[in-house]
């Protein structure tokens, strides 16, 4: 009956190919920057700076399902950013992701995709059309780390750099034999005109994306435009919001292969998984929870649960949010000290 259901879904998604494109543009546009916002928030395990820097076009790529059993088959929607001669990135372009696999593989996995281009050639012939990945470039699993050099080519000669946060059940993720298609429909959904023309409007989730991409490719200092302000570094609270995001996703994914008791132990201050966000957060609150976490580290008898990888990526998580949440409380305003 499983093997019966799992091909009935993959026989599904065959059928309903052509409808990839019908994703709603303006949430994937807001996915997007959720996705590399997230990606980029936790100090260690970054898409290096270095490699944005020369990066000449980001793919972006959110929730790509993979459904198999025997045969698998990849469907995504997402958004591409170029850069111009000037280093200037431009408004997102609309693009889907479809391919196929062949192997014993069973399950359903959403994974977010984060493609980097390295060269005009492998942008530009996105651009133009169709484009496979392992046929017209190859990808290569792009290295980690705030100050990581890319340590399988240290001359950036890949032409992609790809990175993957899988939320399913299976590992990893393969893009190889992958096609890239730029889609015009959702683009003229979007801006109010065909794909080349100057845009109707520009909608605010997509000049936000441009503007944080912007901000994450300046370099680690600020700097100055010729004839304009300086440019000042990605802002601590879209790092902080990130954060949030990313550790209330991975606790929802722990709490469901926990009990209930385990779930009220280990549960999260009620700001934090506020899915509006919230302005102030108990530091307090969240060093007590870290506390538990750290107790079963420490107990041999809780092993079973502390090797669990979704136990692993939430403390981790949540230790950075501390960090972060603690770095940028403002300190005292005192007046100065009195005389001796």
């Amino acid at each position: 009956m499983r093997w019966l259901l799992m091909l009935t879904v993959v026989a599904g998604w065959g059928i309903s190919g052509s409808r990839v494109s019908a994703a709603d543009p303006i949430e994937t546009a807001r996915l997007s920057e959720q996705v590399l916002g997230e990606l980029m928030a936790i100090p260690g395990k970054q898409i290096p700076h270095r490699l944005l820097e020369h990066a000449q076009g980001i793919a972006i790529i959110p929730n790509v399902i993979k459904v198999g059993f025997v045969a698998g088959a990849r469907r995504g929607h997402g958004v591409v950013l170029v850069r111009d001669a000037e280093g200037e990135w431009s408004l997102p372009q609309f693009i889907t992701l479809t391919g196929g696999s062949v192997g014993w593989q069973a399950g359903i996995q959403g994974t977010d995709v984060v493609l980097v281009f390295t060269t005009k050639k492998g942008v530009e012939g996105l651009m133009r059309g169709k484009f496979t990945i392992g046929a017209d470039a190859a990808a290569t699993a792009g290295p980690v780390g705030r100050n990581a050099e890319v340590a399988t080519d240290g001359h950036l000669r890949a032409e992609i750099y790809s990175y993957s946060r899988s939320r399913g059940l299976f590992l990893g993720v393969s893009i190889d034999g992958s096609v890239l298609d730029v889609d015009h429909h959702s683009h003229g959904m979007f801006y109010g005109s065909p794909t080349g023309e100057l845009p109707g409007h520009i909608p605010e989730s997509a000049a936000h994306l441009r503007q944080y991409l912007g901000e994450l490719t300046q370099g680690n200092h600020p700097r100055r435009e010729e004839g304009g302000p300086v440019l000042a570094p990605p802002a601590p609270h879209r790092q902080l919001e990130a954060l949030r995001r990313g550790l209330h996703q991975n606790a929802a994914q722990l709490h469901r292969i926990l009990g209930p008791e385990w779930r009220q132990y280990l549960a999260l201050p009620a700001e934090v998984v506020d899915p509006a966000g919230h302005p102030h957060v108990d530091v307090q609150a969240l060093i007590a929870v870290e506390q538990r976490y750290a107790k079963i580290v420490a107990n041999p008898a809780y092993q079973q649960l502390a090797a669990r990888p979704e136990f692993q990526s939430t403390h981790e998580l949540l230790r950075e949010y501390i960090t972060a949440l603690t770095a940028a409380e403002p300190g005292l305003e005192l007046p100065p000290p009195p005389a001796r």
